[in-house]
């Protein structure tokens, strides 16, 4: 098998947007008279928004709930964030090895283009899809799974591969036929990524490029 189109998520894959996102779900809950200590939110890293504030707030008060959400996150929560220790020679690595890069993420593509930008990581990526504003179909794991494959030219898929840390990732990658590598070091636990069918599972960057190299 030659894998040589690598998608990623962004958010507990590529950085650990955590902390920022969960005090950015607790602002916005709050704005709606639910208080929760942002520890607790780690739920909010991965599945789209509007899934996640459906479990707390009415169906008309979903946009509403996401809109608070980004208010903080766009000012301040966006900042509280890092890439993991590893990554940024993972992707040199690869890159190296001729592997062609992309991200697909739920989060809005101009964040995720922020974001990746600030970290002088986006000259990795042939491109970055991620949810366009305002429109929540699309934003859905398995529409920018498909957006990066069609960005990518791949008419073939099984040259391809999703890596990522949460069962929404390897449930929106199977339904557009990827393979998936779930990933330990972010938020996710083995037992969800195993029940989520993730075909490989690594618990480091390293042992990620070793799985991904070996399929050359």
């Amino acid at each position: 098998m030659h894998r040589n189109i690598i998608l990623f998520d962004l958010d507990g894959t590529l950085t650990d947007s955590g902390p920022g996102i969960m005090k950015a779900g607790q602002y916005a809950l709050r704005a709606f008279g639910i208080e929760r200590d942002w520890r607790e939110l780690s739920f909010f890293v991965g599945p789209p928004l509007s899934e996640t504030f459906a479990r707390f707030v009415s169906a008309e008060n979903v946009d509403a709930a996401v809109a608070k959400f980004r208010e903080y996150y766009q000012q301040d929560g966006w900042l509280d964030n890092a890439p993991y220790p590893g990554i940024p020679a993972l992707l040199a690595h690869l890159k190296s090895e001729g592997k062609r890069l992309f991200v697909a993420t739920s989060k809005l593509d101009t964040m995720a283009e922020r974001i990746l930008e600030h970290f002088g990581l986006a000259p990795y990526f042939d491109a970055i899809c991620g949810a366009p504003e305002g429109d929540r179909e699309a934003g859905k794991k398995v529409n920018v799974v498909k957006a990066a494959l069609k960005a990518a030219g791949c008419d073939d898929l099984s040259r391809a591969v999703m890596v990522g840390d949460r069962e929404h990732d390897v449930i929106g990658a199977h339904m557009a036929g990827l393979d998936v590598i779930g990933v330990l070091y972010g938020y996710g636990s083995r037992e969800e990524l195993t029940a989520a069918g993730a075909d490989q599972i690594a618990e480091t960057p390293e042992a990620l490029e070793t799985l991904i190299l070996s399929t050359n």
